[in-house]
């Protein structure tokens, strides 16, 4: 193969052609180039100290989820502690006044056990006054029947009783 030579027209020619073109790019294209890499270098730190903000406020808000879920779970403690106090003192109310209650009842039934015992009680003495008196009628009838009978019960009585 041969070798060619340029020629120092073409050399020059060329040489200008290449600067010109530098020229137009440099005022034309790199400008604007380096404007929108400037421009999307700034977005990109704007969006990178956007998502720092984000992950730092990220952060804040799950500690204020926390103390709000601490808070929550004092409170529910706080309200189970207070329904289960609560709770009990009913329940003592509750057994205090069935006591009472029970006892009203058993004085109660006392009294009125004790009411029917003197009415029976009562009862028996008048059933057993009436028997008493029909059986001492019905033996005085049967031994005042006959007259010899009567005078002997009558001199009985005169003995045992002293004259003043």
């Amino acid at each position: 193969m041969e070798l060619v030579t340029p020629s120092i027209g073409l050399v020059f020619w060329t040489g200008i052609s290449f600067i010109c073109l530098l020229i137009l790019l440099r005022k034309f294209a790199w400008k604007p180039i380096l404007g929108a890499i400037h421009e999307r270098e700034q977005s990109i730190d704007e969006a990178l100290n956007k998502a720092e903000l984000a992950k730092i406020r990220m952060t804040e808000l799950t500690a204020q989820n926390q103390d709000l879920m601490q808070q929550a779970r004092a409170e529910r403690d706080e309200i189970l502690k207070e329904a289960k106090t609560l709770k009990d003192g009913i329940l003592n109310e509750a057994k205090k006044q069935a006591q009472v209650e029970g006892a009203k009842l058993i004085e109660k039934a006392k009294i009125e056990i004790e009411n029917q015992k003197k009415v029976a009680l009562a009862e028996v003495k008048d059933q057993v006054s009436s028997l008493s008196l029909e059986i001492a009628e019905r033996v005085l009838r049967t031994q005042l029947d006959d007259k010899t009978k009567q005078q002997a019960l009558v001199a009985n009585l005169l003995k045992d009783v002293e004259l003043n």
